[in-house]
């Protein structure tokens, strides 16, 4: 018994035993298990954590290479931006140098103009102070001079003060005889230097008022005689008609071998107009003898003198010019018989006159003011031949001693652009003054002028290089220039036109205006046999 329950019990203890180790083995191949799957887990997770690792490691390279390049991308536009603004500052830094170097030697040329006025006024400040002290020395000489002379005079018994008085100033005036003497001496010596210029003037102007090409026509009248008789008649018994004649009229006659005429020569057209009619009455009476010919002389003057008188009036009030002074009547008048190229001055005056308020209504200006600057603008016409000076100079002197308004006296002075225009009424009679002048059929020629005229305006045009011929045409109003083709291209043919106007312009004086044509043609020739 006790045997089996022994046995019974053992086996019981051998299956605790066997079932604890059951449990332990099978705990134990838990771990194991567990172990072989967490290391299979480990290297799985292992491989996929070097993978990702080498993908981060990738990913974390193409970041950096990106950041590297943004960054030298950045580095480089601030670089460049940078650069830029270095480059701003330093233009500005140099343009501040050389305005601060300019100012600087503007600043030292003001000093060095500074320094030397404060030289000059310092040497200025001592001459007056020298010529102070010898004035002062002067005074105190001349009062010791006076008081000796006084004392002197004193001295000398029964002398009266004016006696006193006038010694003391011929003593005075005997020291200041050397002193006068070297101002005389020093007035001669500049007298001699400025000698040879003012020669030189004087003879430019004498040449500029007598030697004209119209001299001519302006200075000469002609009086018709029937027969050679007639001219013995006039020259009388050894020339003492003529001589009276030309004593009487103070004009020069001139008796030669031209069949039929006399001619009278003279300067004022007054006193040629006088001397031709008194010739010609003296003709027609025939009675030729010195009284007789005062007497013509004399009734012609009278005569001339009513015409001159009604000649202003009556241009006066054709263009309701009015409150004139006499003496400017008279010499509105005398321009009756004065003539401009062949064109009557005073029917030129009054034609400006109309035109000038013509232009000045256009305007919106007074037309009274500019009627009267346009009749009186050549008023100095009238008496150029007796006056130096050109009539525009003479014209303003002689209105603005008669009281006329400034816009007048300024139109007289400045029409011919000699003086600057303050007025807009002066420009306004310029205008007038030159549609007047070269309207057609204003003023005439000479034949030989007129051709020496074509001529010359021929000459110009065909001094220019490429130019095969030129002719003057319409009167010298137009100039046509044939050029030659394969010298001057059409470019070439626009800038020779307008070379040569310009060079006409500047040699040339001629009325209105010239049209330059240049023609450029080429022709091509061949023939078929």
């Amino acid at each position: 018994m006790n045997t089996g329950i022994s046995t019974i019990g053992e086996i019981e203890t051998m299956s605790l035993l066997l079932g604890a180790a059951g449990l332990v083995t099978g705990a134990i191949l838990m771990a194991l298990l567990r172990y072989i799957y967490a290391m299979g887990t480990g290297k799985r997770l292992d491989m996929e954590l070097e993978t990702k690792k080498q993908e981060a490691e990738k990913e974390a390279a193409a970041i950096r290479l990106e950041a590297e390049k943004q960054a030298q991308k950045e580095m480089l536009e601030r670089k460049e931006a940078f650069e830029r603004e270095t480059d701003e500052s330093r233009k500005y830094l140099r343009g501040e140098e050389k305005r601060l170097s300019k100012r600087e030697d503007m600043i030292d040329r003001k000093l060095e103009t500074l320094n030397t006025k404060e030289k000059n006024l310092d040497n200025g400040q001592k001459a007056l102070i020298e010529k102070e002290k010898s004035l002062a020395d002067k005074d105190k000489r001349l009062d010791s001079i006076i008081e000796q002379k006084k004392s002197e005079l004193l001295k000398v018994a029964r002398i009266s003060v004016e006696e006193a008085r006038k010694q003391v100033i011929m003593d005075v005036r005997k020291e200041m005889e050397v002193e006068t003497a070297r101002m005389v001496n020093d007035a001669i010596s500049e007298a001699k230097e400025s000698s040879e210029e003012k020669s030189r003037e004087i003879l430019l102007q004498a040449i500029q008022r007598y030697a004209s090409d119209q001299a001519s026509e302006h200075t000469t009248s002609v009086v018709d005689v029937p027969s050679d008789d007639m001219k013995g008649r006039i020259i009388g018994r050894e020339g003492r008609n003529i001589r009276a004649f030309e004593r009487a009229t103070g004009v020069d006659v001139i008796v030669d071998d031209t069949p039929g005429v006399i001619v009278c020569s003279a300067f004022d057209p007054i006193r040629r107009e006088i001397a031709s009619r008194s010739m010609e009455k003296l003709i027609q009476d025939g009675r030729i003898h010195p009284t007789r010919i005062e007497e013509i002389v004399s009734q012609i003057s009278d005569e001339i003198n009513k015409e001159i008188a009604t000649a202003g009036k009556e241009a006066a009030m054709e263009v309701n010019v009015s409150k004139l002074h006499p003496k400017l009547v008279d010499l509105l008048g005398r321009l009756k018989f004065r003539t401009s190229y062949g064109q009557n001055v005073l029917q030129h005056s009054i034609e400006v006159a109309r035109l000038s308020q013509v232009i000045a209504d256009q305007l919106n200006l007074k037309g009274n003011i500019a009627r009267r600057a346009g009749l009186f603008h050549d008023i100095g016409k009238a008496v150029d031949h007796e006056v130096e000076g050109g009539h525009p100079e003479i014209g303003a002197d002689l209105l603005r001693r008669y009281k006329e308004r400034e816009e007048i006296i300024n139109a007289a002075a400045g029409h011919h652009n000699d003086v600057e225009a303050t007025t807009p009424y002066t420009p306004i009679v310029l205008a007038a003054d030159a549609i007047s002048a070269s309207r057609p059929g204003a003023r005439r020629e000479s034949l030989e002028k007129y051709i020496q005229r074509l001529d010359k305006l021929e000459k110009v045009a065909s001094a220019f290089e490429g130019v095969k011929t030129a002719y003057a045409i319409q009167a010298g109003r137009e100039v046509r220039v044939i050029v030659d083709p394969e010298n001057v291209d059409d470019q070439l043919s626009n800038k020779m036109a307008r070379d040569i106007a310009a060079q006409i312009e500047e040699e040339m004086e001629y009325p209105g205006e010239i049209v330059v044509t240049l023609v450029r043609e080429l022709r091509c020739v061949e023939h078929a046999r």
